[in-house]
């Protein structure tokens, strides 16, 4: 097959692409490079070429730009849709831009493939933003996490949505139109909505990727903000889980197609961001890990955000294999190995 990937070079964009590769699919990387330290993660992608000739294509290119994107698209078979400004904070400084490669860059993206004489299929990487705080949930507080009082596996699909912040409004935007494109158009389309991911070859900072950014900071000394008290809960996803689910819904697309799947660890991986994962960090490290400042809350934070993974385990037979600890051990080891990238 032959594949485009937007926002290729990053995190989950690099490690999708591997995979594929390893597949014998011809793959194509559009990626404007903007995001810190995305040439690396192209590099390392293209450093396979002698055992891949022919089967990496990257094209320099923004999603806003429509005439270039739809280029791209013209002749493949399928279009994964990363590309994202990926921050609440920065589309709270600057909701414009957040707007533009968001919504219009999904429209950009969606556009490309309805035009496309191949008819693409379409899958999207939303965001578990899109229901926003989650204020109709009844919440409890325990000594170390808040959890929902009656929902054990978490909020499925069916939960309201609430696009708080610009970045929850952009993404919701895209969110929607890629399930309309499939219902108007009948372009096979998957929306994702996906809670934490996290994993080697994520450049996680202070307003994306939390766990990459507390992981690389406790190897280099660097400084740990915890905005909220930190009992805040998310259930966490390994990459190599979440791109099990992605080659499934393509293999599976007269299934998914049309279809909102929830993304994320479940109740069963689930982490309070620092009263849980602090112990772990330590750990790891061999000495006490310890945050430098707490903050208050971030607009649209959730206390507990665990998604309930339950539709794409009837529909595709797939769940988590990879446990959280586990999990977190592997991206520890990865960024002690590759030091040098963090300097």
């Amino acid at each position: 097959m032959r594949i485009l990937i937007t926002g290729g070079a990053g995190f989950i964009g690099c490690n999708l692409a591997r995979r594929l590769l390893d597949r014998g699919h011809h793959v194509t990387i559009f990626d404007n490079l903007s995001r810190p330290r995305t040439p690396h993660n192209l590099a390392w992608l293209e450093a396979l070429a002698p055992t891949t000739p022919g089967q990496l294509a990257f094209i320099k290119g923004d999603v806003r730009d429509a005439a270039a994107l739809a280029a791209a698209a013209h002749d493949t078979n399928a279009i994964y849709h990363l590309a994202s400004q990926v921050a609440v904070t920065t589309s709270v400084h600057d909701p414009r831009t957040d707007f533009e490669i968001n919504a219009l860059g999904t429209f950009n993206a969606l556009e490309a493939a309805r035009l496309a004489p191949t008819r693409p299929a379409l899958l999207y990487a939303s965001t578990n933003k899109v229901y926003g705080g989650m204020e109709n949930l009844a919440i409890v507080e325990g000594p170390t996490r808040y959890s929902y009082r009656d929902l054990p596996a978490g909020a499925s699909e069916a939960q309201p949505l609430d696009f708080h912040s610009p970045y929850g409004c952009s993404k919701g935007a895209g969110d929607q139109y890629v399930r309309d494109y499939h219902r108007i158009y009948g372009l096979p389309t998957v929306v994702f909505r996906q809670s934490a991911i996290y994993g080697p070859r994520q450049f996680g900072v202070e307003d994306q990727g939390w766990a990459a950014h507390f992981v690389i900071a406790a190897q280099t000394g660097k400084p740990i903000s915890i905005y909220g008290d930190g009992k805040q809960v998310r259930d966490m996803l390994f990459i190599d889980d979440l791109i099990d689910l992605y080659e499934l819904a393509l293999a599976k697309i007269a299934v998914t197609a049309g279809k909102i799947y929830n993304v994320g660890g479940g109740a069963a991986n689930s982490l309070a961001i620092w009263t849980e994962f602090q112990p772990m960090l330590s750990r790891f490290a061999g000495r006490p890990v310890e945050a430098a400042h707490y903050g208050d809350w971030r607009p649209g934070d959730q206390p507990v955000c665990i998604l309930d993974i339950a539709k794409a385990e009837a529909e595709l037979g797939w769940c988590p294999q990879v446990g959280v600890e586990a999990g977190m051990r592997r991206l520890w080891d990865w960024v002690a190995e590759h030091s040098s990238l963090f300097l």
